[in-house]
């Protein structure tokens, strides 16, 4: 039985005309959520995704036929983009292949990529000018399956305290689904394996501050009540939710950014689709600034050397 098809609209986006297909098609099934209201959603929060993807090498995660159908992780730009659409040329030595992604610069690429069927995006810490060289260090909090919420925020505290002794600005966000997330902005003057390296020692000091958090590194071997400072989210090719990002959840969570005098009491389930619109019409982007607030490594770094000749391995970032 062939797919209902809805008429297709056309969308203004800063002088761009941005046609969208099947906008009646329910990508949310629970909520009833469209196409339609999923490209309104990024309308609504644009200048933010833009901020938050802008020059970055980025993973569409696609659903052509909504959340009940099949994820595409979306490494290249997808055919028949129009010539407006920016790409960067990345390269995944371990595959010994190549693909040119979706490099956003502007807002129409934002709408275009939801025609595509894009939900959620997910960029790379290092930016088209400087692909090798990251300028986020991204603090990945990742509950355990035994572990409730307000231990997340209770990590985050101390992850806030180590942070500003360090003299480093942390933005934090929701990850959209169980987890926190606090990027901070770095000169792009050290490759992945140096910045997840330091990414490690500061994850270590916060687990010897507080027992509710491990750098366990297996899985199996970790305390399902602790949260997993996970550091590996700084190796190369691997991609988070982008602030303001849709997740792929039924409630239709975003990756929502915070002040950190809200983290000790956010609850993840706030921020969807349908609430974080009226938030940024408030608040706008809580993140802005996040640019200017760069920090040196290098006092982390000295951590890890320190931590590397006490006899602590940095395990491989394939495993």
């Amino acid at each position: 039985m062939p797919k209902a098809t809805s008429p297709a609209t056309e969308i203004e986006v800063g002088g761009r005309t941005v046609r969208l297909s099947n906008p009646d098609r329910v990508y949310f099934p629970e909520l009833g959520l469209t196409k339609f209201d999923l490209a309104r959603y990024y309308l609504s929060v644009g200048d933010g995704i833009v901020s938050a993807l802008r020059e970055r090498p980025c993973m569409m995660h696609r659903f052509p036929d909504g959340l009940a159908g099949e994820r595409v992780h979306q490494k290249r730009l997808p055919r028949g983009a129009p010539d407006w659409m920016e790409t960067v040329h990345v390269t995944f030595p371990r595959w010994n292949r190549t693909a040119d992604e979706l490099c956003v610069t502007e807002l129409a690429q934002v709408i275009w990529s939801v025609q595509m069927s894009c939900v959620e995006f997910h960029p790379w810490n290092s930016r088209r000018g400087h692909v090798e060289q990251p300028d986020e260090w991204r603090i990945d909090l990742d509950p355990g399956d035994d572990c409730d919420f307000a231990a997340v925020r209770r990590v985050a505290g101390v992850a806030h305290e180590v942070l500003d002794e360090l003299g480093a600005v942390g933005w934090p966000k929701t990850t959209g689904s169980k987890g926190l997330h606090v990027y901070v902005r770095i000169a792009p003057e050290h490759g992945f394996t140096d910045v997840r390296r330091a990414a490690l020692a500061f994850a270590r000091e916060v687990g010897r501050r507080t027992d509710e958090a491990t750098t366990t590194w297996w899985r199996k071997d970790r305390d399902p009540r602790q949260v997993f400072v996970d550091f590996n989210q700084n190796a190369r090719d691997h991609t988070i939710a982008a602030a303001y990002s849709v997740r792929a959840t039924p409630d239709a969570r975003v990756s929502a950014p915070l002040r950190w005098d809200e983290v000790a009491d956010c609850d993840p389930g706030e921020h969807t689709v349908l609430t974080m619109p009226a938030r940024y019409a408030e608040l706008g982007d809580v993140h802005t600034g996040i640019d200017d607030a760069v920090f040196d490594l290098a006092p982390l770094l000295e951590w890890a050397e320190r931590d590397e000749a006490a006899g602590h391995t940095v395990p491989d970032a394939e495993d």
